[in-house]
Formats: C-alpha cells, structure tokens, sequence
C-alpha cells in the first residue's frame, strides 16, 4: 500500500488561483469599506455589512459542515469514507479562519449599531416594540456574543481535537485491543462534536446571526432549512475536492462507488432541502396570516422575484432531474458541474435569507457582492491546498481503511 504517492504537494496553479482569488475578495472588501461601509448613504452602508454577514456566515457554516460530516460518519463507523477522509479533515481546518472572520463581522455589525441589519440593537427601538421586547431576553448583545463565542469556539476546540487524534492513524500498524480503544476514543469525540452542532447549527445559531435580520418573523423549520442548504453545498465541495485530486492521479482507493455516494447525499439533501422549502412556504401560504405572509412577500413578488426561481431551479429542479439517475452520480464532469451549481445555487438562497430584511428593494447582485464571495472561493481553493500538504492522503493504519478500499453500493 505504501509504493504510491500518498503526499499532497499544491501545485503551483491551483496556488496560484487561490492566491489571485482571494487577491480580488480583499481589493473588492478595501473597495466597500472605503465606497460603501463609510459612505453617507444608508443603505451603502447596509449593504456593505448585509453582503459581509451572508458570505462569512454561509462559508462558515458550509465548512463546518464538513466537520459534521466527519463526526456523524465517525459515529456510525462508516468506514467507506477512509480513502478519501483527509479531503473532509482538510475542508474542516477552514472553521478556524472562516470562523475568526464570521465573529468579526458578527461583532462589528452588533456594537457599530448596524440597526438596519439588527433591528434588536436598537434600545429605544425595542423599548417601543412589543414583539422586540418579549424576545429580549436573549436579542441582546450580550447573549448574542456569549454564545456567538461559546459556539465557534467550541466548534474550534472540538474539530481541532478530532483532528489531531485522527492523525494517530498515520503513525503505526494499531494492535487489536488499542484499534478497539482507539475507535471508543474517536466516537466519543465525535459525539460531543454532533451535541454542540444539534445544538448550535441545528437549532440557536440560525435564529441569532440570520432569522433575527427579520426579528417579527419566526419559523419553526428555520434551523433544518438552513442546515439542509448548507450541508448539501459542504457536500458539494468535498465531491469537488475529492474529482481533483482523482484526476491529479492521487487518491488510490477511492473510486466510482464512493463518488457515487457523494452524489447520493447531494442529491438526497437536495430534495430534503426542497421538502422544507416547501413546508415552510406551504403552510405561510396557507394559513396567509400578515405578520407571517411578510417574509414571502418582499422575496417572491418584489425585487427579488427573479432570484426567488432561480432559487428553486438550482437547488431543486437541476439536482432532481440531473442527479436521479445512478450514471450521472458516477460521472466526474456532472458531478463537478451539479457540486459547483449546488454551492452557487445555495449562495443565493442564503442571499435571500439576508438581503431582503435590511436592504429591502434596494438588494442587487453587484461587483461587491461577487467580489466578496469570489475572496472567499479563493480562501477555500489555498487554504484546503495548504491544509492537505500537511497529512498523508490516505490513512494508511486506519483500523477501517480496508472497509473502504473493497467499498460497493
């Protein structure tokens, strides 16, 4: 097992795109700073931070994803996913950075009084609003910041700590009794990873940094809609990761079978995406109550119409008509245009969650808007490049690398 190439070194073009990538995010977050976040006008202003909460949290929370990912295979003992952990491992390194990044902009929108984003913010705002004022014991910015910290901290701490002791299985051939001892070790880690994320992703975090945009309104399938999108698109890019280093000729063990179940989740949680999509819509419709019709109104027959079916085209209709049958799961060119279309498509549905509240029909998809995100691809692009160079490929002594290497669906 051992003749291979079982090192990732970054080549100099993909280092490059990295590089040039984020060079633009950075040019265009200088450029808004200076035009937009400093600009007299309000809705300049808005826009500026508006566009800095949606691409820092939706990046954040797609590469956490992968973490989840990797914890929820961990508890099952899902030993198909060894020929190609690294590549999950190596995306989940990006929660440190992305999550520094998230907190700041989270911070700076709180106490610079960003009411706009955050109506809650707004003191003399809430004391007049009975809906704000019921909902202050934990819309403030205290509560905001204790558990904005406790939550990327913890997701910090405990992805670091799977991480490190995932990589004993580069060190030596595992005795039976320890390899016993050492799977325990890696369910129970896994296991406080996937309590903090029930907790945090699953249900608080959506309500803080995104539902509360829009504090009078509430849904109670918010959290899952939210993971659901972001899952689907953290899927998405370990596929994209994982073709690439295939067609670089590394990555011996993985093979069409594992492809094929990574189209599978992709389009698995495209559809449950879409199922509470449809709830969620469905049952507002319905019931057709004003303060709840609100929400839908700004996005389906204002100024966001277009984007509002786009929407659905991208992350319900393309995945369900594309990804259906088993071939297109196994075939390298439809699975990296379906993973980039999914992690676009799913960009703009948190673009919709975001944008509409604070800005209302001032929202546009301009060069700032682009450009922040297209810094963040780049971010993605070198940094996992980097993170990859630092571990062997394919845990050679992983008790369940055989599991994964006779792997068929």
């Amino acid at each position: 097992m051992a003749s291979f190439n079982n090192q990732f070194v970054q080549p100099a073009g993909m280092k490059k795109w990295g590089m040039g990538l984020t060079g633009v995010g950075v040019v265009s977050l200088v450029a808004g700073l200076a035009f937009l976040a400093f600009s007299k006008d309000e809705h300049s202003a808005t826009r500026c931070w508006a566009v800095l909460l949606h691409n820092s949290v939706y990046f954040l929370l797609v590469v956490n994803a992968a973490m989840f990912f990797l914890c929820a295979t961990t508890l099952a003992w899902a030993g198909w996913t060894q020929s190609f952990r690294r590549v999950v491992e190596a995306i989940s390194t990006l929660v440190i950075p992305f999550g520094i990044l998230a907190f700041i902009v989270l911070m700076c929108i709180v106490y610079g009084h960003q009411h706009h984003i955050y109506h809650w913010v707004d003191k003399e705002h809430v004391a007049g609003d009975k809906i704000l004022l019921g909902k202050s014991g934990f819309l403030n910015p205290t509560f905001f910041t204790i558990w904005t910290v406790v939550t990327i901290g913890g997701w910090i701490f405990l992805g670091r700590n799977m991480r490190k002791l995932i990589r004993e299985a580069d060190e030596a051939p595992m005795e039976t009794g320890y390899a016993k001892k050492w799977i325990f070790k890696n369910t129970v880690h896994a296991a406080f990873f996937i309590v903090l994320f029930a907790l945090t992703v699953a249900s608080t975090i959506p309500w803080l940094w995104l539902m509360s945009i829009d504090a009078h309104w509430y849904s109670t399938m918010y959290s899952w809609y939210t993971f659901a999108s972001t899952f689907v698109a953290g899927m998405a890019l370990i596929a994209l990761f994982v073709i690439y280093l295939k067609n670089h000729g590394q990555l011996p063990f993985t093979n069409e079978e594992h492809l094929h179940d990574l189209g599978k989740f992709m389009f698995a949680f495209s559809v449950f995406w879409t199922y509470l999509f449809f709830s969620q819509y469905m049952l507002i419709w319905y019931a057709n109550i004003p303060e709840e019709t609100e929400y839908f109104k700004a996005r389906v027959w204002g100024n966001y119409r277009g984007l509002f079916f786009l929407n659905l085209a991208l992350n319900f209709l393309a995945p369900l008509l594309i990804l259906m049958k088993k071939g297109a799961k196994r075939n390298y060119t439809i699975v990296t245009f379906m993973a980039v279309l999914i992690i676009f498509g799913h960009w703009i549905d948190m673009y919709l969650q975001v944008m509409p509240g604070p800005l209302g029909d001032h929202g546009s998809l301009g060069w700032f808007e682009l450009g922040i995100a297209t810094g963040y691809v780049g971010l993605i692009v070198w940094l996992v490049g980097r993170a990859l160079e630092k571990a062997p490929l394919v845990p050679l002594y992983h008790p369940f690398l055989k599991e994964s290497m006779i792997h068929h669906t």
